[in-house]
């Protein structure tokens, strides 16, 4: 991922205010290490700090069209770039960068083209003819973008807050899926799939249908010419992807370049389930497995850059981050630049151990949808800048639209967890991929409970966050934590200590505001606290918060017979019945 910092008409084409904008730039270098880029249109900037994924040598930005009069500063992928320069056959290009379709589709088709993009970008694009811009955010908000507003009348857009906090009289969170328009003065949304409305969807599960497009989207993530691996926790989603991208990494461009053999990487400290579980994962896959430790020490040492570059105060986001921050710094080290993760399937699937306690399919629903609305705040922020920070890219598989469209579209009633039909969280996800023929997995991990990040990678991390939070935050402190942060007030003192580090870096009201809050269990929205009683009064965001519901994965799981039924070598696969029908094993 780049670092994009578009500042436009701010009443100023000094050699001054130049200077100002690449000093903040520069502040985004950790995104972008590979090219820096900065085109001026009288008082318009645009600058970029690239990371070289797509043609390194010469997809430097800003990008152009045949003239020039077009200029677009990009942050993103665009997976189906080779197809649109097809139909755009008419038009020059200067690169072979992915990102230079968006100059020439505007040229083609004005504003009204973003819906044609498949991938994930942000990016703002400067028409010189009439000084008009546009600025847009990828469907889900993939990667991240905020807009602020000077005082002078200018708009300021950056990838990160820390390129606009400090020269914006207000600024905030640019919206997932929306078009920003300078003709218009406003924004307007340009992604509206039909789950978004939240209607309860009625479409038969089709397992084979669901493992296509899933393997589809992953396939298209292998789009890359530098080295890439993919994270591997050893739980079901990183482990599907790992398997997804084995089966067809042979066939690919990718492969041609830098050969066959999968790289994966796992963080955890010693003796954690995450490594356990990877390792295993890794060795049935045969891919070269990278296994890196860390201890509490180590983390609670890296929490202030954590919360510098993942840009919140959210107590379950920071706790997650910090293991994948600092296993990024190892994976840049091994010269990779690119890797595929699992993010995005437990709001898409009701993956999140809490869902065992959805009182029926509509309030599922309409929790799964709640959940992807927000991403953008919570794993896709985690994610993107936790890997970025490192000027490494982190590509979501899950997140893809297409996926999503036919996910979503399902009858949420097969989402259901069933224990009494073998279902567990994610049950259809784990079915489309449980094939007695060719296995993607061995059952056990196919059907591996759910293990949040921040607790995969050892329960001792937690606990380690709270006794430091306890022994630097004191009973005073928190007594009067309402006076002095009267929004988004800490309730505990590991927030209270992740919220004064937060605003020592980033102390304006508008930054504040960026951060959701409000009660949570088990990364649960507000509404779903409701479906148990006992959870009012334990609201934790760790897994283990789900009361009567989580596994200790350092034991041996005890899985529904009719989920283990045939753990042999060549498992049995189970046949899918109807909603409310019972399975036999």
């Amino acid at each position: 991922m780049c670092g994009i910092l578009a500042v436009l008409g701010c009443a100023d084409d000094t050699q001054g205010k130049r200077v100002r904008v690449l000093e903040l730039s520069r502040r985004l270098k950790h995104r972008g290490p590979d090219w820096s880029g900065m085109h001026q249109v009288g008082d318009c900037y645009l600058s970029h700090q690239r990371l070289a994924i797509i043609d390194p040598a010469s997809g430097d930005q800003p990008l152009y069209n045949e003239d020039k009069s077009i200029v677009v500063t990009v942050n993103g992928e665009i997976y189906n770039h080779e197809q649109l320069r097809a139909q755009l056959s008419s038009h020059t290009f200067r690169t072979g960068s992915d990102c230079e379709v968006i100059a020439h589709l505007y040229e083609e088709h004005g504003e009204n083209y973003i819906d044609m993009l498949d991938g994930v970008f942000s990016f703002v694009l400067l028409d010189t003819r009439d000084n008009s811009f546009i600025a847009a955010r990828d469907a889900i908000g993939v990667t991240p973008l905020y807009i602020g507003w000077g005082i002078d009348g200018s708009v300021w857009i950056s990838s990160e807050m820390k390129g606009l906090n400090d020269d914006c009289e207000h600024f905030e969170i640019f919206p997932p899926g929306h078009l920003y328009s300078s003709k218009q003065g406003g924004f307007k949304r340009w992604y509206n799939p039909p789950w978004f409305s939240e209607v309860i969807p009625s479409v038969p599960y089709d397992p084979l249908a669901l493992r296509k497009a899933f393997e589809k989207a992953v396939v298209k993530r292998l789009m890359t010419d530098v080295p890439f691996g993919v994270l591997l926790s050893g739980g079901l989603d990183s482990s599907l992807v790992a398997a997804v991208t084995v089966r067809h990494l042979a066939g690919t461009k990718a492969a041609k370049r830098w050969g066959t053999k999968l790289h994966s990487f796992c963080v955890g400290l010693e003796g954690s389930p995450d490594l356990k579980a990877a390792k295993e994962v890794a060795n049935y896959l045969g891919t070269m497995h990278h296994e890196f430790t860390f201890t509490v020490q180590d983390g609670i040492d890296a929490i202030e850059d954590v919360i510098y570059h993942t840009e919140t105060y959210d107590v379950t986001t920071i706790r997650a981050s910090t293991p994948m921050f600092l296993m990024s710094r190892k994976i840049k080290s091994l010269g990779v630049k690119m890797v595929i993760s699992g993010e995005g399937s437990d709001e898409i699937f009701g993956g999140y151990l809490y869902f065992h306690k959805a009182p029926n399919k509509e309030e599922l629903h309409r929790e799964t949808c709640q959940k992807i609305k927000a991403l953008h705040q919570y794993d896709c922020l985690r994610a993107n800048k936790a890997t970025s920070a490192w000027g490494l890219e982190a590509r979501v598989p899950f997140l893809d639209k297409e996926f999503i469209n036919e996910a979503m579209s399902i009858d949420p009633e097969w989402k259901m967890i069933r224990p009494d039909l073998g279902r567990i969280e994610k049950w259809v996800l784990r079915k489309a991929f449980d094939d007695e023929e060719q296995p993607f997995l061995p059952k056990h991990i196919l059907y591996r409970q759910k293990e949040q990040f921040s607790d995969g990678v050892g329960y001792s991390w937690i606990d380690g966050l709270k006794a430091h939070a306890e022994s630097n935050v004191t009973d005073k402190m928190m007594s009067n934590a309402k006076f002095i942060y009267p929004h988004n007030t800490p309730t505990t003192k590991e927030a209270y200590c992740y919220r004064m580090i937060f605003e020592r870096f980033f102390p304006q009201n508008s930054a504040i505001l960026t951060v959701p809050g409000g009660p949570s269990v088990a990364c649960s929205t507000a509404k779903a606290i409701e479906w148990d009683a006992q959870w009012s009064g334990n609201l934790d965001p760790s897994g283990r918060a789900a009361l009567g519901v989580h596994l200790s994965a350092y034991e041996q799981e005890h899985l529904p017979a009719t989920i283990m039924a045939g753990t042999s070598k060549k498992p049995r696969m189970i046949e899918v019945a109807a909603p409310g029908v019972a399975i036999e094993s």
